[in-house]
Parts: structure tokens; C-alpha cells; sequence
């Protein structure tokens, strides 16, 4: 199969990008529960970029194929999943084997989403991961009943899906951005309630905010000293959920009297424990719901390019240079 070969990890990004080399690698042996699919198109998120400087909680042996996300038909099976051939596919793939950065690769019974004829195959190179996270994040908080919940990372795809989430449910978001031009984005698209976290009146404005929306949840992508100004703007019964670590810092700056005194928590949240936990016929009916929703284009995953596997040094550059304006796709 012609992949996209990681020799090493190594954590200057820039290093870590042009290390990456096109190369043919053999296909091992398909096991009773696996599918091989043929390569419509995979991914890149955060994820794959902090797993290939060596920054990422997965870790493979070297050399090794980068991506956990990808879409693509399945041409070959092994014996208990032959009933699957020719049906198209999302993936999800964190197991110490190649990635989905390759014209071909194997995924488990386990990480494979059986789609939709009516399915976007750009969509559903997408699909596996932004989603569903944004889904089980509503979820949280429409347990806790929440009026209203704050979000960090807020131009990022999962906090739109948040957004939209949150719109059909009735539940107002306040969001936080790192940059005037992206709030200048949200605001023009309708969004009401945005605040740069540069500016001098950010932690007054948003404690202002979350107590007059009474944001008793919040979603936390990023870490670091925002974290604890979020955790202390809330309201009394409020929960922060750490979901990301894009700022590759130690959470800080939480006042010890707001988990004492007004029964806040911080907790975590992670997809793959999250789907493990979910039964196969509730998982099946989220599966669906959340396909309507892409078929129907109530969701939408923002792609600002797609880039063959030769020029994937060039596609990983423009995708690092603004993330906020959407993923990029990676094809054979």
C-alpha cells in the first residue's frame, strides 16, 4: 500500500512535517474481525499532529503511518466480517498499527462505522471523532439541565457542532477565542456572546455572562491558566469539563474557596471511554441521528482543502497556519 511514513517523532512541528516521506508498505494478514478499506480520504486533527512530534497519549513503534481518521470502502474482510464488503466506512483508529494516511488500511470491527449510501465521503473522513465528541459533550450537559454553557477553542469544528447542538436544544453558548479576527467571524455569522480572551476585560465579562446565563457547564479544549479563569467565572454547581489540551500547559489558576465553598467540579472526557461505555443499540441510534443530521446539512464539517499524499508536507503547513479555517483532507 503507498502510505504516508512517520521515521520518528520529534517535537519541533516543522521537523516532525518534513521527516514525513510517501512509501509502499506491506498489508499484513487480515484476523477473523477485521476489514481492509480502500482509502476515500482521512483526516488530520490536533490529534495526528501532537502524535507525530511524540506528544500524543498514543504511541506507536516507528516507523509507522500517522492518521486515525479516515473514510473509504471495504474490498476485503476477514471470515466474521465478509458481510461488510463493498459497504462504505468511518474510522477511528488508535491501535499500534498503520494509520488511515495510506490507500489502503485495516480497522477492527470495533472502529468502524457502518454509513449511509446517502453519506458525503469528505464528510465521513470527518465523521468518527468531531461529532460524536460534540454529541456526548450536550449530553453532559443537558443532564446537568444546563441554561446555558461556556466553550474555549470556540472556532474549531467541534465547538461548531456544539453550537448547533445546543441551538436545537434551546441551550445559549457562551464562546471564547484566542483571536479578535475569529470572534469578528462568530459575530458575523449571528453568534451573540463572544469574548477574546486577550482583551483587558475578559475574566470580568465572562463572570458577568455566566452568571447572568446562569453556564453551569462548560467545555474546555485547551488547558492551561484558562482553564481556572473559566472554572472560577461560573456559577455555584458548575462543572468544567476537560475534553483537549491544545495548549500543551498545566491547568492553573484555580481558586481552591470555588470547589470548596460553591460545589464546582472539574472533570474529564474522553471519546473512546465514552463509546465503550454506551450500549450497541443506543450507540446505533446516535450512529443514525447524527448521520441525518450531516445528510439532511443540519452538521457540516468546514474543509478548506484537499491535498494528495505527495504534496502532504505543503497540505500539513496550510492546515497549521489556521486551523479555524477548516480540516484538511488527505488523499491517494
Amino acid at each position: 500500500m503507498s502510505s504516508i511514513v512517520l521515521p520518528s517523532y520529534n517535537k519541533n512541528i516543522l521537523r516532525a512535517i518534513l521527516s514525513l516521506k510517501l512509501a509502499d508498505r506491506t498489508l499484513p494478514e487480515l484476523g477473523d474481525d477485521d476489514v481492509l478499506i480502500k482509502t476515500y480520504a482521512a483526516s488530520c486533527n490536533p490529534s495526528d499532529i501532537a502524535f507525530i512530534q511524540g506528544g500524543y497519549n498514543i504511541v506507536k513503534k516507528l516507523p509507522a503511518v500517522p492518521g486515525f481518521e479516515g473514510s473509504g470502502t471495504v474490498v476485503d474482510a476477514g471470515k466474521r466480517m465478509k458481510n461488510l464488503i463493498g459497504k462504505k466506512v468511518s474510522c477511528f483508529i488508535q491501535d499500534d498499527i498503520d494509520g488511515t494516511w495510506a490507500d489502503h488500511f485495516i480497522g477492527h470491527r470495533h472502529n468502524i462505522l457502518v454509513l449511509d449510501e446517502a453519506m458525503d465521503m469528505d464528510q465521513a473522513a470527518c465523521f468518527s471523532v468531531n461529532p460524536f465528541t460534540a454529541y456526548a459533550l450536550m449530553q453532559i450537559a443537558q443532564l446537568r439541565e444546563s441554561q446555558a454553557i461556556i466553550q474555549n477553542a470556540a472556532g474549531g469544528q467541534v465547538a461548531a457542532f456544539i453550537r448547533q447542538i445546543a441551538k436545537i436544544n434551546g441551550i445559549e453558548v457562551i464562546n471564547i477565542v484566542r483571536k479578535q479576527n475569529t470572534a469578528d467571524i462568530l459575530l458575523a455569522e449571528g453568534f451573540k456572546h463572544v469574548f477574546v480572551e486577550q482583551d483587558d476585560d475578559f475574566q470580568i465579562q465572562l463572570r458577568d455572562m455566566a452568571h447572568q446565563l446562569n453556564a453551569t457547564t462548560a467545555f474546555d479544549a485547551v488547558g492551561g491558566p484558562n482553564s481556572g479563569i473559566i472554572f472560577n467565572a461560573m456559577p455555584n454547581d458548575s462543572e468544567l469539563v476537560v475534553y483537549g489540551g491544545l495548549s500543551n500547559k498545566m491547568i492553573t489558576e484555580i481558586d481552591a474557596m470555588e470547589i470548596i465553598f460553591n460545589d464546582k467540579i472539574i472533570s474529564g472526557f474522553n471519546l473512546v471511554d465514552w463509546k465503550s461505555e454506551i450500549e450497541t443499540d443506543d450507540f446505533s441510534i446516535i450512529l443514525n441521528e447524527l448521520q441525518q443530521m450531516f445528510i439532511e446539512g443540519i452538521l457540516h464539517t468546514k474543509i478548506q482543502g484537499i491535498v494528495n499524499f505527495k504534496d502532504i508536507v505543503q497540505g500539513l503547513k496550510i492546515y497549521l497556519g489556521n486551523m479555524s479555517n477548516g480540516k484538511i483532507l488527505l488523499k491517494p
